[in-house]
């Protein structure tokens, strides 16, 4: 049988976009999937379909494309559906006009799907009043009904009475919606949303990160955890808090966080896809939101045994989450209450490792050929009630008999459908990453090792055949420098392991390929399927060869496997930054092979981009001995290695000479010494320029007027300072 999707955008990375990939991909196994898009905003999406799915879009609205239809004459005219207030419909990238009327209307008459399901309730109401009697019309619910606004929720209970089913999320909205419509012919039931266990390997939960994501949105009360961590921050000195997803919501968390000096404590990582490597660093997930129609990212944590902590909001949370394999905080215990849960999560390793490994056991009642079957038992029920139209019946009655042949006998009734029981579930039987079909190009997922080298293994099946080897290029290299590694044809899937104390590595940016081995077979990038660096999280650069080294894999823009290194002969790591009313504090650790040089003699040169005519010097303290942990880079673990310095913006401001004057900071050692960077090359962070954002200060300049000064980590994650003029207004 045929089933197809209607979705508003499938190329970007929020939980109804996730949902139907997953889905799509599980009924693909028995079934022709299309789904459709409304909108093409990229040339890829985000999340990647299975091969076996068509992605149809209707209206083209990549700027740069020859087809771009924004500028269509129908967009001037306005939209007939009653409008809707997800985040796409507030985007003025993407407004409905005439034009989705047309589009929609023309492929909802046109399809030949034997079922449509659509994602959202201006879709669902296009589904009612376009759709075919000749296929089935599913509505989806991937929010609750208290969440739409009163018009809304009146437009699409009207549509819904025209629609053959209507599936929500959580077992609670459902009942809501059927005491709401009591004499609506359709069939209201809930089937969670489908979350397929990740290939990423489980956290070792040590890494002392609360990790949290979704859309930056006043519901998810990103607020309430900052706040929470806040209160005990100084109880739990070694922890962080990482909060991924975009959203309106940003500038304003922003500001929380710098309001409470959290600056370098908590982080806004922007969106990140595939999310679960992330899940996968993190030794506490937090989801602390008013509202969640089910909770994706909840299972999510939960495969990567992260135990979460929730506020017990309607409707989701407490349907997959008990004592047993997580926290659930009471709405109405506050911030207070939050703070409590984290601090006594926080404090209890143990704890976290019991709720951890039964959150994976929980996270498994969501496989997504569970849930596939559980609509396809829906559709066996749909198709043997009375339809008003005989033609309806006549049409399916050909793929039906197919389909119910393959399903196994079952006379539950989906009405009261109760939340899968984890007591009772089986393991999963999703593909591996190593089954899922050939792609067009060859796939990689590479992992950080315990050694900090790079592990990366191939996927059997898009590879190309004969003998083959692994190839890296540093980018933009005049000696061309490369490394090409065979791999092995004894081992399926093929891997092999970059080793910096085998492998040279040069500091910079390394491309992945793979190339025939004495074949026609050409150089080809390697797509990244899956980059690991949970290793990596807090962690130190490696003292390798007499160099500091960091090697991290990662995703490229669009999609490759890449290799971010870093190798020095020392190295100052950057441990605390403190923002103050006009100047900057930096504690920072001195790495090297050789420390026998004493730090009381060092200082803090900021190297202007201008000239070393507005160079400027400041001292350096050196740290105790007994503040400065041993480490292995430590060949001396008598002499200290911790210092700390402070920039006074003054200093900078006196020396301002163009638009945007720039520092970069440097360590000196001694007078014949070369200088030393600072920043921060440690960890997983491949950008920190992305991620580490501190609070501006607002000077005034005697010649170029007001100034915005603040240190900030460059695109080789080194530190710097910046000052530069404000606009005007």
């Amino acid at each position: 049988m045929k089933i197809a999707f209607l979705i508003n955008n499938a190329y970007g990375i929020g939980g109804t976009i996730r949902a139907t990939v997953n889905l799509s991909r599980a009924l693909a196994d028995r079934h022709d999937v299309e789904v459709v898009t409304v909108h093409q905003v990229s040339d890829r999406t985000e999340l990647v379909l299975d091969e076996r799915v068509t992605l149809t879009p209707l209206i083209d609205m990549r700027a740069e494309s020859p087809a771009y239809e924004g500028g269509h004459p129908l967009t001037a005219q306005p939209c007939t559906m009653f409008p809707d207030t997800g985040a796409a419909a507030n985007s003025a990238r993407l407004p409905y006009s005439a034009l989705q009327d047309e589009r929609i209307g023309e492929w909802l008459r046109g399809t030949d799907a034997d079922v449509v399901i659509a994602t959202r309730p201006d879709l669902n109401g296009y589904l009612a009043r376009d759709g075919q009697n000749r296929y089935l019309r599913i509505g989806q619910e991937h929010l609750s009904l208290d969440a739409h606004n009163p018009t809304l929720r009146a437009h699409q209970n009207k549509a819904i009475a025209q629609l053959d089913a209507f599936v929500t999320v959580s077992g609670a909205d459902a009942a809501q919606y059927r005491r709401a419509l009591p004499d609506v012919p359709a069939r209201i039931l809930c089937i969670p949303n489908s979350v397929p266990q990740p290939a990423v390997e489980p956290s070792d939960l040590r890494s002392n990160v609360i990790v949290a994501a979704g859309r930056l949105v006043a519901v998810k009360r990103y607020d309430r955890l900052i706040d929470a961590f806040a209160k005990i921050a100084a109880t739990h000195p070694t922890w962080s808090l990482r909060l991924y997803g975009r959203g309106p919501e940003r500038p304003a968390l922003r500001r929380r966080i710098d309001e409470l000096g959290l600056y370098d404590r908590a982080f806004l990582m922007g969106p990140v896809s595939p999310i679960e490597a992330e899940w996968a660093k993190g030794a506490i997930a937090a989801v602390s939101s008013d509202m969640e129609s089910f909770g994706m990212t909840i299972v999510e944590a939960m495969h990567c045994g992260v135990p979460v902590i929730s506020t017990d909001c309607p409707h989701g949370p407490a349907e997959i989450i008990d004592e047993t394999n997580g926290v659930l905080v009471p709405l109405d215990a506050g911030v207070d209450g939050y703070a409590e849960a984290l601090d006594r999560l926080m404090a209890d390793s143990f704890l976290r490792e019991r709720l951890g490994a039964a959150a994976r056991g929980r996270a498994r009642t969501y496989a997504p050929s569970a849930l596939a079957l559980r609509y396809e038992t829906l559709f066996q029920e749909l198709s043997a009630l009375p339809r008003k139209a005989p033609a309806k019946t006549a049409h399916r009655g050909t793929w039906w008999s197919k389909l119910r042949s393959a399903l196994p006998a079952t006379g539950r009734d989906t009405r009261e459908e109760p939340t899968p029981d984890p007591a009772s579930a089986s393991e999963p039987s999703e593909p591996s990453a190593d089954s899922q079909p050939a792609a067009v190009r060859p796939v990689a997922f590479a992992r950080v090792t315990n050694d900090r080298g790079v592990s990366v293994r191939l996927d059997t099946a898009s590879l190309p055949p004969g003998p083959l080897d692994f190839v890296a290029r540093l980018r933009r290299d005049p000696k061309g420098r490369h490394i090409r590694i065979p791999l092995p044809a004894d081992i399926s899937p093929p891997r092999i392991t970059l080793d910096p104390a085998e492998h040279e590595l040069p500091e910079g940016r390394w491309d992945c390929y793979v190339t025939g081995r004495g074949t026609a077979v050409k150089r080809t990038r390697l797509v990244c399927a899956l980059a690991e660096r949970a290793r990596s999280v807090g962690s130190l650069p490696a003292l390798v060869d007499g160099n500091v080294t960091a090697v991290l894999p990662y995703t490229t823009s669009d999609g490759f496997l890449a290799l971010r290194t870093w190798q020095r002969p020392a190295h100052a790591e950057v441990t605390g930054i403190t923002i103050g009313d006009a100047h900057a504090t930096v504690t920072a650790r001195l790495l090297a092979s050789d420390l026998r040089r004493p730090l009381y003699d060092a200082s803090v040169i900021a190297v202007s981009r201008q000239g070393d005519a507005y160079d400027f010097t400041v001292p350096v303290t050196p740290a105790p001995a007994e503040d400065v942990p041993a480490t292995p880079l430590m060949e001396e673990p008598s002499r200290p290695s911790g210092f700390s310095f402070t920039l006074p913006y003054s200093r900078a401001l006196a020396r301002r000479s163009s638009a945007h004057d720039v520092w970069d900071l440097r360590l000196y050692v001694g007078h014949v010494s070369p200088p030393i960077t600072i920043g921060r090359i440690g960890g997983d962070i491949v950008e920190r320029k992305k991620t580490d954002a501190f609070p501006a200060a607002d000077l005034s300049h005697s010649t170029r007027g007001a100034t915005r000064a603040k240190p900030f980590f460059t695109v080789t994650n080194d530190l710097a300072l910046s000052l530069r003029d404000v606009p005007a207004g």
